[in-house]
């Protein structure tokens, strides 16, 4: 049986198609409709998979035979009905009845929609464009760049798949910041670094916590709350045991349709939050700037234009 991540990979196999215009949803939007909105484990991703790619047989399969095709037990099918908002897998495949019908009896086809990877473009411009709406008040990010532009030093935490991102931020933070101290490594290391940064004076940590939200972070950002530091969260969950953590959290949704998820709105409101700190001490930022670009030419950091 393949693992969960073959699943996946297996699933999101890139096939070709063309996107157009229809008059209602096709079934396959409808489906996916309905399984994204909750966060989904790997394994639960792998049984809405197969229900996208074999309705109008797996809709009338009892419990039974769908873990079996699947792959997967019993009680996970349950979970996975639950996940998604039904009461029970009987619920879930009532709904899934309704669609098949609905394309047995001569519903929009599958022709027109759009391939693999122009659906997992499509779910992060809707990511992107909640996040805008999001951002139509920005004071509190230009509050926060504040606070993280003056805890010195500032440390940026990222575990795991995490710590991409958290590089990225640090990366451009310290171009602008005299201290920023980045901690990608989980359990005591990571309580080290945090506890070392609160007595060199730092106020606030800027953690990452991605999925899948790894039970180190929670650990991590417990610690510096307890060191006395304040926690600005970047994640893709509002709720939940990190989130209730933090004392400011940014919640942004992540890409979930291709085998490893994507980043597009995290990713933009690390440049904003970058942006507000580079606002928060213009001349401070200016000079260091001014200072690196006089580095970088003496050394030839880059190409040439």
């Amino acid at each position: 049986m393949p693992s969960p991540q073959q699943a996946r990979a297996q699933a999101s196999a890139i096939t070709s198609g063309r996107t157009a215009p229809v008059a209602e949803p096709s079934p396959t939007s409808r489906l996916r409709a309905l399984f994204d909105q909750p966060r989904l484990s790997p394994g639960q991703r792998r049984i809405a998979q197969y229900l996208i790619e074999h309705l109008t047989e797996a809709a009338f399969l009892s419990i039974t035979d769908l873990a079996d095709r699947v792959g997967v037990s019993q009680p996970s099918v349950t979970r996975f009905a639950s996940a998604v908002g039904f009461s029970g897998y009987p619920a879930l495949r009532e709904r899934l009845q309704a669609i098949a019908l609905g394309t047995l009896a001569g519903g929009p086809g599958e022709e027109n929609r759009a391939n693999e990877l122009q659906a997992a473009v499509d779910a992060e411009i809707e990511n992107l464009e909640n996040l805008r709406r999001d951002l139509a008040d920005p004071d509190r990010v230009i509050d926060v760049g504040r606070k993280l532009s003056g805890s010195v030093p500032l440390t940026v935490l990222g575990l795991r798949i995490s710590g991409s991102l958290a590089e990225y931020f640090a990366y451009a933070a310290r171009r602008i910041h005299p201290d920023v101290r980045l901690v990608t490594r989980g359990g005591t290391v990571a309580y080290d670094a945090l506890l070392q940064s609160r007595e060199a004076g730092g106020t606030w940590v800027l953690a990452f916590s991605l999925p899948r939200h790894a039970h180190e972070t929670l650990g991590a950002v417990r610690v510096a709350r307890r060191a006395g530091l304040k926690v600005a969260l970047v994640t893709d969950l509002a709720l939940g045991p990190i989130a209730d953590e933090a004392d400011v959290t940014f919640a942004s949704g992540t890409g979930s349709r291709l085998v490893f998820d994507s980043y597009a709105a995290p990713g933009v409101m690390c440049a904003a939050l970058l942006q507000a700190m580079t606002d928060a001490d213009p001349e401070r930022t200016q000079a260091r700037l001014e200072e690196y670009e006089q580095i970088a030419d003496e050394h030839r950091f880059f190409l040439g234009d």
